[in-house]
């Protein structure tokens, strides 16, 4: 059993709107996955919803802005340490405002237990990547 988890030896997923280095995989945990979410200025990810997962976010370097709702969204600055957490079931992204790249530790936590139709997170890129039209052998290199 693995205790201790490296932010330098990360696998990296580079999508078209942001990049994610994989630090902890969910199929390392009971409950929870780990991973560097990066963003170059401008980029965002697209507006999503997980249905399984809390998210906590915790900005390393950079600022952005937080995107909250599907129809109207409601908007929040983020900055260096500032701790986010988004709930089940809510639509959000992040954008990087700034001229400096956005870096943020992102912490999945399942309450239900490891997603078993996704129980890996490459298994969880490949769903992304079809959802959003990515070529996955482009995302993960």
């Amino acid at each position: 059993m693995q205790y201790v988890f490296s932010t330098r030896k990360t696998i990296r997923y580079r999508f078209p709107t942001h990049t994610n280095d994989l630090v902890m995989d969910r199929s390392q945990a009971e409950v929870s996955e780990a991973f560097l979410v990066v963003l170059e200025p401008k980029e965002a990810p697209p507006l999503h919803v997980h249905d399984d997962t809390e998210q906590i976010f915790y900005v390393l370097s950079g600022a952005g802005t937080l995107y909250i709702g599907a129809e109207t969204p409601q908007r929040f600055r983020v900055k260096v340490g500032d701790l986010v957490r988004i709930p089940p079931h809510t639509f959000h992204r992040i954008r990087c405002s700034g001229k400096e790249k956005l870096v943020y530790l992102s912490v999945d936590c399942f309450p239900g237990g490891r997603p078993k139709e996704e129980p890996t997170w490459e298994s969880h890129v490949r769903v992304m990547c079809e959802l959003n039209g990515w070529d996955f052998d482009r995302v993960r290199k």
